[in-house]
């Protein structure tokens, strides 16, 4: 039964976002991980040799999830394309884009609000140019560039501050204020600081409406809502009824102990996807409350 329904080939399916996908449509396709640690056939994205031989099959869509995405970690490699953030988020995607031209495969690239420098008072659309202010933003922006500048069928979509509903080893934003209001470790959260949360069981369909349709483009598919991460916090705390002390913090005292750029405003708008969309996404108060 597996081998009769359609292929997705993926990068990064066993991390926050991927896996949530492959779990939430395992009976709708045969996702297929490329992924380094693979135990009899590993990919490593930063050699094309490698990309291609896994691309050279009959599947029709590469899902690419794998990114380094350590923000502070990218920084410190700044300007090196030697490092590990450079090569997998610009080479990694160069590559995959290479061998999805040449296999003739339709590419879902994943990318980040954080190609953006954060200054804009209002929602980011996609017709606003990309200006990133550090390194990780500089990396996804390059690769968006490689992924527009294919001649083969590709789908861009980013997202912001993703949270899915059940727990991951890696805690997203939404489970580490939880881990923090039920430890009374939570530090203080930004009363001016701004961004759109991607539910990523939304993000899913997304992903499959992508599918379905063989849509094409770039879209924005966060929320489309905006929040600091003082009320953001405070919804958590309410939807899940949780006890504990959720504390109002300024974004300057934060910047005062970091060494890198950081963007006051991620938060992107999300109508070009909405009104293309043939389902509603979930209202992120409502999502809260599906969070366990």
């Amino acid at each position: 039964m597996q081998n009769s329904l359609p292929t997705i080939l993926g990068t990064g399916l066993s991390g926050l976002i991927g896996s949530k996908i492959s779990d939430l449509y395992q009976d709708k396709y045969n996702f297929v991980n490329l992924d380094i640690s693979h135990p009899t056939n590993p990919v490593d994205i930063t050699h094309f040799d490698q990309v291609k031989r896994a691309l050279d099959t009959e599947a029709e869509y590469v899902l690419h999830c794998a990114a380094f995405t350590d923000v502070t970690k990218a920084w410190e490699q700044k300007d090196d394309t030697s490092g590990l953030a450079y090569k997998v988020n610009v080479l990694g995607t160069q590559n995959i884009v290479a061998a999805c031209q040449q296999t003739g495969k339709h590419l879902l690239h994943i990318s980040t609000a954080y190609v953006f420098d954060g200054e804009k008072e209002g929602l980011y659309s996609e017709s606003d140019l990309t200006s990133p202010i550090e390194w990780y933003g500089q990396t996804k922006a390059l690769a968006e560039e490689a992924v527009q500048a294919s001649n083969g069928a590709w789908t861009i979509l980013r997202i912001d501050q993703p949270f899915r509903s059940d727990p991951f080893p890696r805690k997203d934003l939404v489970h580490r204020v939880i881990s923090g209001l039920e430890n009374d470790s939570l530090p203080p959260l930004f009363i001016n600081h701004f961004f759109g949360p991607t539910f990523i069981d939304d993000f899913a369909q997304v992903i499959d409406w992508v599918i379905r349709t063989k849509t094409t483009g770039l879209f924005h598919a966060s929320s489309g809502e905006k929040w600091t991460d003082f009320e953001f916090g405070k919804a958590i705390q309410t939807a899940l009824n949780l006890s504990g002390e959720v504390k109002p913090g300024k974004l300057e005292d934060y910047l005062k102990k970091l060494s890198r750029p950081y963007q006051r405003n991620t938060a992107l708008d999300n109508s070009k996807l909405v009104t293309a969309l043939d389902f509603e996404l979930t209202p992120i108060r409502e999502a809260l409350r599906l969070v366990r």
